[in-house]
């Protein structure tokens, strides 16, 4: 009697089936857009946090005075907020790492980022005001997983 060697169509459908089910977790454990959404609201904080400063430099600066476009309602950075922001107190004005809300890139120039006169036409995802009780506050407003909102 001559027996064959080998391994039957179930054991390899059940090894195939294991090997499913392992990288089902493991994707499920790594979830790729959970870690990049945590990356574009990492840079979102970063983006609020360097605004915030640079407003905090302006108003130091410019004997307690606030950049024009400011107010009491909270509305997107204006291009006259941003003209007065950039340059001096930020390189260039941080944008959403998503681009803009119809979800094109933001255009930007060698060496100074985002364009201020683009802001009329386009928005840069972060907006600013001021409360009532002297205090700004600038959210993000495409955050993903986290409010991305600091008040100083």
């Amino acid at each position: 009697m001559k027996k064959n060697k080998g391994f039957t169509l179930i054991e390899i459908l059940v090894v195939i089936g294991i090997i499913a089910i392992l990288a089902a977790v493991v994707l499920i454990a790594i979830n790729p857009a959970r870690q990049f959404a945590q990356a574009r609201d990492s840079q979102r904080v970063s983006a609020v946090n360097t605004i915030l400063n640079a407003v905090g430099q302006y108003i130091a600066d410019n004997k307690g005075n606030l950049p024009s476009g400011i107010t009491l309602i909270q509305s997107d950075v204006s291009s006259s907020t941003c003209y007065a922001l950039t340059s001096t107190y930020v390189a260039a004005l941080p944008t959403d790492p998503k681009g803009d809300f119809n979800g094109t890139a933001l255009s930007t120039t060698t060496g100074t980022g985002f364009q201020c006169g683009d802001i009329g036409t386009k928005k840069v995802g972060y907006e600013i005001y001021q409360d009532t009780g002297g205090r700004i506050t600038v959210v993000a407003v495409k955050a993903e997983l986290a409010s991305t909102t600091v008040t100083r």
